[in-house]
C-alpha cells in the first residue's frame, strides 16, 4: 500500500481529534507501521517528529479560537495545555513568536491540514519568500492613532477604514505637510499591546528628526535600533493589496520562522512601511514591506 495513503491517514486522525491526548503509538497504529517506522517515515514525510507536529497543530485551532475572542486559559485546556504558561511556552518553542504577534495578525481561519497527495501533485510545498535581513539604527515617527481590539478580529476591520480616512486629503497630507519628513513613507505600528484587555494603540505616522514642534495631537515614537527580517509583498492590483499583506504576514509566521534560524525579537516592534510603490496612481502593481525584528536561534 501506499506510504503515502498511510501517512496521511495518521494526519486526518489528529485534525479530526484535535482535543484529545493524542499519543503516536495510536497514529502508529492506524497507520500500520511499528512505533519505529512510524516515527521515521512520518519525519521523512513532513519534515518534522510526529509529535511536534501534533503539537504544532493544536497550537494553530488554539489560536484560531483566540482570534475568536475567547480565553486563553480556556482554550489551552481545551487543547491539552495545563497552564496558561505552558500554553505561551509551547507556543513560541514551536513558531518562536508571542502569541501577542499571532492575535495581532489573527487568522481568518484554521489553517488547512497538510494534503500529501495535492502536494505530490503539484510538487511543491508552498510559496518562497525571502526576506532581506538588516541592520536599523533607532529612528522617531510621529503621528496619528487610536485605540482598537483583537476581540472578533475588530482590529482587522478598524485599522482599514482608519487608512481610508486618512487618505491623500486627509491626516496624511496634514503629516507630510506639519512635519516635512526626511523621506516618503508612512509607517503602520502597534504598540501598547494589553494581553489582558485584547487593547492596544494603532499608529499611523512618519518619520521625523526630532520631536520639536510636534503638534501635541500627535503620537511621538522612538522606534530602538534592530535587526529586522524585511518581507515586500507580492505585487498585486491594488484591489488585491489587503489580502496579500494578510498573506504575508501569515506566510512570515507559519512558513518563514518555524523554517529559519531566527526567532522574533518581542522586545523590539515589527512595523509595516509604505512608500511610492504602494501608489496606484504610480503603478500597476503594489507592494510595501512587513520589518519583523529578529534574533538568532541559540543552539
Amino acid at each position: 500500500m501506499d506510504y503515502l495513503f498511510l501517512i496521511q491517514k495518521s494526519i486526518d486522525y489528529i485534525d479530526e481529534n484535535i482535543k484529545e491526548d493524542i499519543n503516536p503509538e495510536i497514529l502508529a497504529n492506524i497507520s500500520g507501521f511499528s512505533k519505529y517506522h512510524f516515527y521515521k517515515i512520518f519525519n521523512i514525510y513532513i519534515g518534522m517528529p510526529v509529535m511536534e507536529y501534533v503539537v504544532k497543530r493544536k497550537l494553530q485551532y488554539a489560536l484560531y479560537d483566540i482570534s475568536k475572542g475567547q480565553k486563553i486559559i480556556d482554550i489551552a485546556m481545551d487543547y491539552g495545555f495545563e497552564t496558561h504558561a505552558g500554553f505561551t511556552k509551547a507556543f513560541k518553542k514551536t513558531f518562536n513568536y508571542p502569541p501577542s504577534i499571532y492575535r495581532l495578525h489573527a487568522p481568518t481561519g484554521i489553517p488547512p491540514k497538510i494534503d500529501l497527495f495535492k502536494l505530490r501533485e503539484i510538487k511543491t510545498g508552498g510559496i518562497v519568500m525571502q526576506p532581506k535581513i538588516i541592520e536599523k539604527d533607532s529612528f522617531k515617527i510621529a503621528g496619528y492613532g487610536f485605540k482598537t481590539t483583537m476581540k472578533n478580529s475588530k482590529h482587522t476591520r478598524d485599522i482599514p477604514v482608519f487608512w481610508n480616512e486618512c487618505g491623500i486629503e486627509g491626516c496624511e497630507a496634514k503629516l507630510y505637510k506639519l512635519l516635512n519628513p526626511p523621506k516618503h513613507g508612512e509607517y503602520g505600528i502597534c504598540v501598547n499591546v494589553d494581553m489582558e484587555t485584547d487593547e492596544y494603540f494603532y499608529v499611523f505616522g512618519v518619520e521625523v528628526l526630532n520631536f520639536n514642534n510636534i503638534p501635541e495631537d500627535m503620537y511621538r515614537l522612538e522606534v530602538p535600533a534592530a535587526t529586522y527580517a524585511v518581507f515586500t509583498t507580492p505585487p498585486v492590483e491594488d484591489n488585491d493589496f489587503v489580502s496579500s499583506i494578510q498573506g504575508t504576514w501569515k506566510y512570515i509566521l507559519e512558513e518563514w520562522f518555524p523554517n529559519s534560524d531566527y526567532k522574533i525579537d518581542d522586545t523590539n516592534l515589527d512595523f509595516e512601511f509604505y512608500d511610492e510603490r504602494c501608489h496606484p496612481w504610480e503603478y500597476d502593481k503594489v507592494v510595501m514591506d512587513i520589518y519583523v525584528p529578529i534574533i538568532k536561534n541559540r543552539l
